[in-house]
């Protein structure tokens, strides 16, 4: 009974264990494309903005809804300030904005035929575009 108890015990023990490693592992793997970030396969880049080497903001589009994402290019994996934005004229625009490690994003707006401002930062350098993509 004595080796029944304690199997037992081992094996709780050794289920707690992996319960705990799994709850503390690292977070999920980064997109690993500004098209994966936005949802998938049916959006398609139409305007982006380069920060040099180190970040490029994206404006993708699926029909119906615009997706803005900015990623780190030559910067992935530091911790830097970057941001993504985007408004269809007449609403409140949508930000994501952070210290992040890859990408900062996605923000979506459904805006088919209306004129949308979009942009993004990485630093200190931002960029915001006029009212434009319209039809």
């Amino acid at each position: 009974m004595g080796i029944i108890k304690r199997s037992a015990t081992f094996a709780l023990g050794t289920a707690a264990t992996l319960a705990a490693a799994a709850t503390l592992s690292s977070p999920a793997m980064a997109a690993s494309s500004p098209i994966e970030a936005c949802g998938g396969g049916s959006y398609h880049v139409i305007d982006s903005h380069a920060y040099g080497s180190s970040a490029v903001t994206y404006l993708l589009y699926n029909g119906k809804t615009n997706c803005v994402v900015t990623w780190k290019t030559g910067a992935a994996g530091n911790t830097a300030w970057v941001r993504a934005v985007v408004q269809v004229y007449g609403s409140p625009g949508r930000v994501d904005a952070d210290n992040y490690r890859y990408y900062a994003g996605p923000v979506k707006v459904d805006a088919p035929g209306k004129c949308i401002m979009w942009g993004g930062s990485y630093g200190s350098q931002w960029y915001e575009s006029p009212w434009e993509h319209c039809g």
